[in-house]
């Protein structure tokens, strides 16, 4: 059997480049628009918590004024991430190697490319008027739900719930241990640009792992029994709670920083 990387000839680096750039920059604007619209719904400014997910996101786009020119330049702009991932994972550009590590972290960004193309086919979706209802959304509740009728489905589902977990555990952690900064030390910044990408990463990693920790929660729960987890239910969870609308907000700012923080890989170390 050919080798997978064999179906991608050499692509030039700066095209690699670009992609990576364009995708970035989408993926900000996403998490931006994702923490202004839950620091609303957290704080009733506009919006209601119960429709907060990041598909509002693309609804909100949608009912904008131009908003389906703007929709999609974003599904372009996600479609470019997920390519620039997937050549990540096949081509090896980051140079991660063939061990263990190497294999997983490659498998990463297989993984995340792989997610982002949901949420492209669903932006898509809109841009071409498909019908919303029949849409990814309820895809995946009808393979979640059929997956839980299963023995094996069931224990799959515990294991993606696990797995996103960990995964929340580890954003958390290079939040926190700040070990995300090496690359960012690596580009030679000015001290101004440096200091601001390193505080909005700390906050926005930090924040994106709490909600994914909360996802792999509700998602463990939701097999346990058998309930729907997901994003949408996170923000709920995070709302219930003690002083809830805080947290939420909170969550919020910091996804609003790890878009700044996205932005500024987009324009510093993507183009060294």
């Amino acid at each position: 059997m050919a080798d997978i990387s064999s179906y991608f000839p050499s692509i030039p680096g700066k095209w690699v480049k670009y992609l990576a750039q364009i995708g970035l920059t989408a993926k900000g604007i996403l998490y931006c628009l994702f923490g202004i619209l839950m620091f609303m719904a957290a704080f009733e400014l506009g919006s209601s918590i119960n429709n907060i997910g990041r598909k509002k996101v693309f609804l909100f786009l949608e009912e904008m004024i131009i908003g389906r020119v703007l929709l999609g330049l974003e599904v372009i702009g996600l479609a470019c991430y997920c390519i620039w991932k997937l050549i990540q994972a096949i081509k090896d550009t980051e140079l991660k190697g063939t061990n263990i590590k190497g294999i997983i972290n490659r498998l990463r960004y297989a993984t995340n490319g792989a997610s982002y193309g949901m949420l492209t086919l669903f932006a898509a979706q809109l841009v071409f008027e498909t019908d919303r209802d029949n849409g990814s959304s309820s895809l995946r509740k009808t393979i979640t739900t059929a997956m839980l009728q299963n023995p094996w489905g069931y224990w799959l589902v515990i294991l993606a719930a696990i797995t996103i977990a960990l995964g929340g555990a580890y954003y958390v952690y290079q939040g926190l241990t700040g070990s995300y900064q090496q690359k960012i030390k690596e580009v030679f910044l000015k001290d101004n640009a440096e200091r601001i990408m390193i505080k909005a990463g700390k906050a926005g990693y930090a924040a994106r792992g709490i909600v994914w920790i909360i996802v792999g929660y509700l998602t463990l729960r939701a097999a346990l029994n058998v309930r729907r987890g997901g994003i949408q239910n996170a923000f709920q969870f995070l709302e219930s709670s003690f002083y809830g609308s805080y947290l939420l907000g909170g969550v919020a700012v910091g996804l609003i920083c790890y878009s700044l923080f996205v932005f500024m890989q987009a324009k510093f170390q993507i183009s060294r």
